[in-house]
């Protein structure tokens, strides 16, 4: 089955499909053909695991009831400082939250007075 992945580093965010039965090397690969890092220089996490290349997703619980289109699994990317020869420390930037609407766009109440629920009439 299908899993669908966002690797995140910094500000970069990759969507991916890719089997349950992939490897974390296969992976590691993907990401290589789009951000040009070799796999070896790449350390890929999931809840602050980090993953091993001979694993499959499936290890990881990455199935396809719990990475979905419609919420896929985020994996955790850091690549190793080429003058340390460390990995750098994980850093996601976080998503953006949308600002709040202006006034004009919300729903009046019957007596004016701000947002109300709108009744979908069922």
């Amino acid at each position: 089955m299908d899993v669908f992945l966002i690797i995140r580093r910094k500000k970069t965010n990759a969507f991916i499909e890719a089997k349950e039965t992939t490897k974390v090397l296969e992976l590691k690969k993907i990401v290589q053909g789009m951000l040009k890092v070799a796999p070896a220089n790449q350390k890929l996490t999931k809840d602050d695991c980090v993953m091993e290349d001979h694993k499959s997703l499936s290890d990881y619980g990455l199935s396809f009831h719990s990475a979905r289109a419609q919420n896929p699994a985020i994996i955790g990317l850091a690549f190793r400082d080429e003058m340390t020869g460390e990995f750098e420390p994980l850093e996601v930037t976080p998503l953006s939250v949308p600002p709040e609407l202006p006034d004009v766009m919300k729903h009046p109440q019957p007596d004016g007075q701000g947002e109300r629920e709108v009744s979908n009439g069922m």
